[in-house]
């Protein structure tokens, strides 16, 4: 039984974490991190074998630094913090591993793995991100990762669009054009219920890591 502290576990990635992990039979919540719950990370990880971190972006390092210390594994889904910083802790601390994931929806995968084989053959594209207001950063770490892996692919620059409304979780379009015609990849999330098969395949995978940090649903769907 793989036992999970939650990082965040009062926010709605949180609790959709706290409730899919307490539906597998492998796993369960061990602790809850978050202000609102007046409990620390250190309390969460106590009995911990995975530690899952849904915070701010201002808040991943710290937690990362204690849950390596305490010697436990770490999946990070939280975007917008110092990806220099956690790997200079990764390297520190080479007994508990580190998965990171920009997006845990297959879909959104998918998406961006079609979109890298799109920008070998099409002549300029651009992405337009949505998400809900609370986002705290922009452009998100799904439309980096997608321009990252493009990039990789044609060698060419990716302009990001990011919207923030209401009514949307988070939604991307990679638009690309060619002469005479446009081609677009969308991927649209309905529920943060999307994420959490990903999820939760981090957290069965993330100790088997030979590489940490690992970057990237990716790397665990396509080894």
């Amino acid at each position: 039984m793989i036992q999970v502290a939650v990082l965040g576990a009062a926010g709605k990635m949180g609790q959709a974490v706290c409730h899919a992990v307490e539906g597998a039979d492998d796993m369960r919540v061990s602790g809850r991190a978050d202000p609102a719950l007046n409990i620390s990370a250190a309390e969460a990880l106590e009995g911990a074998d995975v530690a899952v971190d849904f915070t701010r972006p201002d808040q991943v390092i710290a937690n990362a630094r204690e849950t390596l210390q305490a010697g436990v594994h770490l999946v990070v889904g939280t975007s917008g913090f110092s990806m220099s910083q956690l790997r200079e802790l990764a390297e520190s601390h080479p007994q508990a591993k580190v998965f990171v994931a920009a997006n845990f929806a297959i879909g959104a995968v998918l998406m961006m793995r079609f979109a890298a084989e799109a920008a070998r053959h099409m002549d300029a594209a651009e992405i337009v991100e949505y998400h809900h207001p609370a986002k705290l950063d922009s452009p998100s770490g799904t439309a980096k990762r997608t321009v990252e892996l493009m990039r990789e692919a044609s060698g060419a620059d990716v302009p990001v669009h990011s919207l923030r409304l209401p009514g949307v979780v988070a939604d991307q379009d990679v638009i690309f054009g060619a002469e005479a015609q446009t081609l677009t990849i969308r991927h649209a999330t309905t529920a943060r219920t999307s994420f959490m098969p990903g999820v939760l395949l981090a957290v069965r995978r993330v100790g088997e890591l030979t590489e940490s940090p690992t970057i990237g649903l990716e790397r665990l769907l396509w080894p």
